[in-house]
């Protein structure tokens, strides 16, 4: 099946490469028009795509999607259009000692690299195809697109939205299953952009360097929160609740587990259940509360929940109307605390990617952070405190993609600041300018003077005291 569409990515491909080439150098109007298009397509289409990820998920808020789908691509695109300008200039750099005096320069071009792959996954599709897509257009690239197969309406959409909006040596998106993402995978981009697991990040990772072609991986990970003992509980419990609950869990920076002193344990469950009573009375019938995006992930939730039971953790189902999820047949689940956990529980070893949170405890922050340190360096991690000397000492003996103090998930919001992991939460990153540079080549451009520099510098044959005097300079 993927050699039956290779052929057609490939042609793709050289068309956008032979496009890119022809085009150069493009004026920075002709980037902001296509960006201007790209969020004319996201909200010309906005709630049609809204609707369709409700579809996709069997229950998800059409005002969520709106909020994160739709509004924060079309804000990348605003982001990338008031600061294109400044990103896109050359850079001047200095020259060493007398170079200046005689006439030398020096400066750095930011130039697009030419045809950026883009694989985006399901659990926020819009966004993690088109967010990306406003940077590597305002890097002056072209782009193809592979969205998830799991969100096929959505995909379908995006599919004809693309095609009315832009010329397919443009942007163009190929819908399709594993088979098409793993052909994608493969084609020598200039660049490839993968957001999904880590698991997947290192398959095609792997395919792209089959063509040395640079890739930024955006993957997950388990993203602590550390609840210090001068945390707000009740504020605490209710931004947890709210970003675990979010889309149900399946965010790729959600809250993975809970680290609180052992004697707010306690309070720290009844603060997060409380923040569910207060946002969702009821979660079945409730259009504010996502389904799980299909079969096979319901599965694997159910199935960590009873690995934890089994090996002895207790599990808290927070069930503010009591409702029977049993005979519901919505993949719906509620949020799932599990005390008592263990490092030989599957809930502990994988990301778990929806409304379950293990909750640990510890007596000084230093076991949580030595904690951290001992397993996979995180996508996000999160303290919960008032101690500003608490909060420092966890962010300076931690490493993590992003941080968020005093709640959870918002520095991704943040379009000026850059959005990446480290490690195997991936790497690289893209929003604000360090986007830009992402998808941009920094060249080096240095402009000789017409005087004979290598022969004052003692560099031209026959070697001798210039040659000396020089390595004597250059020493000091």
């Amino acid at each position: 099946m993927a050699d039956d569409r290779k052929p057609e990515l490939e042609a793709t491909l050289k068309k956008q490469r032979d496009a890119f080439t022809a085009s150069r150098p493009e004026p920075v109007s002709v980037r902001k028009d296509r960006i201007k298009r790209a969020m004319a397509m996201v909200t010309d289409r906005g709630d049609e795509l809204a609707r369709a990820m409700a579809a996709d998920f069997g229950n998800r808020s059409v005002h969520q999607s709106m909020l994160t789908d739709i509004a924060a691509t079309v804000g990348a695109g605003k982001h990338a259009l008031k600061h294109i300008d400044s990103w896109a200039r050359a850079e001047k750099r200095k020259v060493q000692f007398p170079l200046g005096l005689l006439g030398a320069k020096a400066e750095v071009r930011y130039e697009p690299k030419g045809v950026i792959g883009i694989l985006s996954p399901w659990n926020f599709p819009v966004q993690l195809a088109f967010g990306p897509l406003m940077q590597v257009l305002a890097a002056g690239n072209r782009a193809m697109i592979k969205p998830s197969e799991f969100t096929e309406r959505t995909s379908a959409i995006m599919g004809e939205a693309v095609a009315k909006y832009f010329a397919e040596e443009e942007v163009a998106l190929f819908t399709g299953g594993p088979e098409v993402a793993g052909a994608f995978s493969s084609l020598p981009f200039d660049h490839l952009v993968f957001t999904g697991s880590t698991a997947t990040g290192r398959r095609v990772m792997e395919a792209a360097a089959k063509n040395l072609c640079p890739v930024t991986l955006e993957l997950g990970g388990k993203s602590p929160v550390i609840l210090g003992r001068s945390a707000d509980l009740t504020r605490a419990g209710e931004r947890i609740a709210l970003g675990k609950m979010m889309n149900a869990g399946q965010i790729c920076l959600a809250p993975d587990y809970l680290m609180v002193p052992e004697e707010m344990e306690d309070g720290a469950i009844a603060a997060v259940e409380l923040g569910v009573r207060n946002m969702y009375p009821t979660l079945l019938n409730n259009d504010d509360y996502a389904s799980v995006v299909s079969d096979r992930h319901f599965d694997r939730l159910q199935s960590m929940v009873a690995d934890a039971r089994d090996k002895g953790a207790e599990v808290i189902e927070v069930n503010p109307a009591n409702e029977d999820f049993g005979n519901a047949n919505v993949r719906k689940m509620p949020l799932t605390i599990l005390r008592n956990v263990s490092d030989d529980m599957q809930a502990m070893q994988e990301e778990i990617f929806g409304p379950v949170l293990p909750v640990k405890t510890y007596k000084q922050v230093d076991e949580a952070i030595g904690y951290i340190n001992e397993h996979d360096r995180p996508l996000g991690l999160y303290y919960f405190g008032e101690d500003k000397g608490e909060q420092e000492r966890v962010l300076t003996r931690t490493i993590s993609g992003g941080v968020t103090t005093n709640d959870v998930i918002f520095h991704v919001s943040m379009e000026d600041l850059p959005f990446g992991g480290v490690g195997p939460s991936g790497m690289g990153s893209y929003h604000a300018i360090e986007g830009f540079r992402e998808f941009s080549h920094a060249r080096a451009v240095y402009h000789q003077p017409k005087i004979d520099i290598a022969k004052l510098g003692g560099f031209k044959p026959p070697y001798g005291k210039a040659t000396d005097k020089a390595i004597a300079t250059m020493m000091k």
